[in-house]
């Protein structure tokens, strides 16, 4: 199945049996398409005594342990049909995961995430505030996964906006200005979630103290990238919501779970709280001890699967992020697949998330 066919169907459309049938195809080919490319992912697979034919369902999949994508380089394609190189955040010191796309998975990732998105925020394109500073994106060649981040969210913006400059202060004549010429119109907002809470939250707090304030009611706000520093400061996922309401008038919140190894297939937050899987991917718990499949409600290893990588053989990943499946088909926002909500990083994990990452320096 190629993965135009795949973009003809509403992204929380399908129930389980179609959706497991359809994505088994198409990671199958895959998985054979980067076995014929990547000599080092068909030795991985030879070792692991992997037999296509035996596949009955997503579970039967091997994964490759994120940290994979730190230590080896892996592409599927000729170095010439490489267009872009995406890095993974990482603190001083880290080494960073490597990521080579060709044009076509390029694409493919940019048309993903317009389908998901797009089902939380509708098809028109919004005036959109990024909540970071400009000198992130200015290496487009080799850029990290904030950068990639920004880049992807802007597809939505009609008009955009910096909210913080390069001192990653926040631009209050820039944003009243803004906040002006779109008055009563729905403005989208974006950024990392710690670096709200820091460099924006914070900051409106302030400026409320002084009298000024600024109204958002009209906004959506995505964001992501870890709440480790947040749950250190018993900031929680409520708090953080009901924070924003109430300094701004902000009460579109959602969340989003996603990784540079996997960029396109994220995973978003409904109304209820839940992160969903879309027809582009799916998630499996895995059991530390023995990586079986967990059942609803056990918490267990996130594995990841995407439709979408063909320039590299990161289809099927196992994290070091912790979660808990909550169901299948009946989530009350009525959006079919799974759903399932992130525990936290696993004990002596590095620091990954965008968020967390830079967050690091406040320590």
């Amino acid at each position: 199945m190629s993965f135009d066919e795949l973009l003809q169907i509403p992204p929380y459309s399908l129930g389980r049996e179609d959706k497991e049938r359809l994505l088994t195809v198409r990671l199958l080919e895959l998985t054979e398409r980067h076995r014929a490319g990547c000599s080092r992912y068909a030795r991985i697979l030879d070792s692991t005594g992997f037999d296509p034919a035996k596949v009955k369902d997503l579970s039967g999949f091997p994964f490759l342990p994120v940290r994979l994508f730190k230590e080896l380089s892996l592409k599927s394609v000729p170095q010439e049909n490489i267009v872009k190189t995406m890095t993974s955040s990482g603190t001083t010191g880290q080494a960073v995961s490597k990521i080579y796309l060709d044009r076509i998975t390029s694409f493919n990732q940019q048309k993903a995430m317009i389908k998901i998105v797009s089902d939380f925020t509708g098809s028109s394109r919004m005036p959109m505030i990024i909540i970071d500073c400009p000198s992130v994106v200015k290496d487009r060649n080799m850029f990290s996964a904030r950068g990639a981040g920004i880049l992807g969210f802007s597809m939505f913006g009609s008009k955009r906006i910096y909210a913080l400059n390069d001192d990653m202060e926040l631009d209050t004549e820039a944003l009243r200005g803004f906040l002006d010429e779109h008055a009563n119109r729905p403005i989208l907002l974006f950024g990392f979630t710690f670096m709200i809470w820091q460099h924006f939250y914070k900051e409106l707090i302030r400026l409320g103290d002084q009298g000024i304030t600024f109204d958002l009611s009209n906004g959506i706000i995505i964001h992501g990238g870890g709440w480790k520093k947040l749950v250190s400061e018993s900031v929680s996922q409520e708090e953080f919501r009901t924070h924003l309401r109430d300094v701004c008038g902000l009460d579109k919140i959602h969340d989003y779970y996603g990784m540079v190894e996997q960029t396109g297939c994220i995973y978003m937050q409904c109304e209820y709280g839940h992160m969903h899987a879309s027809v582009f991917s799916d998630v499996i718990m895995r059991r530390p001890l023995d990586f079986a499949p967990c059942r609803v409600g056990e918490k267990g290893i996130i594995q990841v699967l995407s439709s979408i990588p063909e320039s590299y053989p990161g289809h099927s990943i196992l994290t070091e992020d912790e979660g808990v499946l909550l169901g299948e088909d009946d989530c009350p926002c009525g959006r079919k697949g799974k759903y399932f909500e992130i525990v936290g990083r696993l004990k002596n994990a590095e620091i990954r998330g965008c968020s967390d990452t830079y967050a690091a320096k406040f320590n």
